[in-house]
């Protein structure tokens, strides 16, 4: 891929890792618990924002239109840490979130990092970015000269220029940029393929119940219940990610996965349709050289507003567990 050879993780060893056996846990430093930070222009953020006047799901009527009763990506960690990390090896670093008041009472005061740019003193082994991609363009490269970073808004790096900026800070520093495979399944054979030169074609299809989307500029539409199937977007990945970033990480993932391919040359389709209320359906087409082909259809059980299923969660807390640090490379776990 250019700057840095990938490796990809697609498992999770049950084996607790050295430093663990002898009491030294990985410090984990969470970026964004439950909303997102308080530097973005309302403009960049998602429906959903707090204190957004936008209706939480266009078109909707908004006394019907509750959103999932699942946690935001940061608490579901934060959660898991607390009770699970003695077990798993991790203790947390710091949490940090737009609006500090919304983690007190559920995070230890002494935790809780008031401003993001203070987070060298937390010593951090890792930082876990689970907001929006502007603070992987905002903070990336700082993450990077301190800790290893798992970063959870891969659609960022669909930006070129960022892309070959955190790359280069990883291999400056030695550390680690972590890429979660998220809803992907495959992703090692995808990069066996690609880096062989026997990959000629990737496309990914993205089917959500309307209510699940967070979308931008022209992408954003108002929608009834009962209409159905509609297609959104069909393009390049790369031009994908700037319309949709918090719907697309799995498509990221892809394209990082493709190295030969790249954002440009990976396509990815939008689909809303009224009658998915339970899963995300994400479908996957890869083609190689001599006529091979390869069909996946993944059913991600969701509730109504959910931008995330309920599997990538766990998905994700996986991915977590592999980041002990590989070197100045970018991994796919």
């Amino acid at each position: 891929m250019g700057l840095l050879h990938i490796s990809l993780c697609t498992c999770v060893c049950v084996c607790v890792p050295r430093d663990v056996m002898a009491g030294s846990a990985t410090a984990v430093g969470i970026v964004g618990y439950g909303h997102l930070g308080s530097y973005f222009s309302k403009s960049s953020l998602p429906l959903d924002y707090e204190g957004s006047s936008a209706e939480p799901f266009p078109g909707r009527d908004s006394a019907t239109s509750t959103s999932a009763a699942v946690p935001p990506a940061g608490q579901y960690l934060v959660g898991r840490i607390l009770a699970e990390g003695h077990e798993a090896g991790l203790r947390l670093a710091f949490v940090w979130n737009r609006s500090p008041e919304r983690l007190r009472g559920s995070v230890p005061e002494e935790l809780i990092l008031e401003q993001l740019s203070d987070f060298p003193e937390r010593s951090a082994d890792v930082i876990v970015e689970v907001c929006h991609p502007q603070v992987v363009k905002d903070f990336g490269e700082m993450f990077l000269a301190h800790s290893h970073f798992l970063v959870g808004s891969p659609s960022a790096l669909s930006d070129p220029q960022l892309n070959g900026q955190l790359r280069r800070a990883a291999v400056h520093h030695g550390r680690t940029l972590y890429v979660p495979s998220g809803a992907l399944w495959g992703g090692q054979d995808i990069q066996r393929l690609s880096e062989s030169g026997l990959l000629t074609g990737l496309s990914l299809r993205m089917c959500k119940h309307p209510s699940c989307f967070r979308l931008e500029g022209a992408l954003r539409r108002n929608w009834v219940e009962g209409e159905g199937r509609r297609l959104l977007f069909r393009g390049s990945v790369a031009d994908l990610c700037p319309l949709a970033p918090n719907n697309v990480n799995t498509m990221a993932a892809a394209a990082i996965a493709a190295s030969s391919l790249g954002f440009g040359g990976v396509e990815g389709e939008l689909v809303s349709d009224t009658g998915l209320s339970e899963y995300h359906v994400l479908e996957l087409q890869i083609t190689g050289v001599d006529g091979f082909s390869v069909t996946t259809v993944r059913r991600n059980p969701a509730q109504l507003g959910a931008v995330t299923g309920s599997a990538t969660f766990r998905s994700f807390w996986s991915s977590l567990l592999v980041c002990r640090g590989h070197g100045g490379t970018v991994y796919l776990c």
